[in-house]
């Protein structure tokens, strides 16, 4: 439903939480299988590891935290860093201020990432960097 995944662990396909528009959390959340955030959260959100797991941020919402969550839909704002063990996907509206570490990336026009985009190959780490405009 969210992913074309031809490797790795299959996304979750079922929202079982929501976390509705006009509704704050402040404070960490921890959770199992899908989540779909429309409100905000002002604290880190993470899943349980061991399971498959979807983040979904839609266009209206914001996490201001650490997410760390093996798929990850972003359409909205998330200030802090994302780790995304499996994939990430950055949406048209997606607006992002951390470093962001992902294994399989898919970003969409008009998203924006202020930060470090780390892709992850199992152990080893490679970051990507800016290319040099003028030397």
């Amino acid at each position: 439903m969210f992913f074309r995944q031809s490797q790795g662990s299959k996304p979750q396909s079922k929202i079982d939480s929501l976390i509705g528009a006009g509704t704050r959390i402040e404070g960490n959340v921890t959770f199992s299988g899908g989540l779909r955030v429309d409100g905000e959260i002002k604290g880190n959100v993470s899943a349980e590891k061991g399971g498959a797991s979807t983040l979904v941020i839609s266009e209206q919402a914001r996490i201001e935290g650490q997410i760390d969550v093996s798929h990850v839909v972003i359409n909205g704002t998330v200030v802090g860093p994302v780790s995304a063990s499996d994939s990430l996907e950055l949406q048209p509206s997606a607006r992002v201020t951390g470093d962001v570490e992902y294994h399989q990336l898919e970003m969409q026009q008009g998203a924006v990432v202020q930060g470090r985009l780390i892709h992850q190959t199992g152990s080893r780490t490679v970051e990507l960097k800016l290319a040099s405009s003028g030397n």
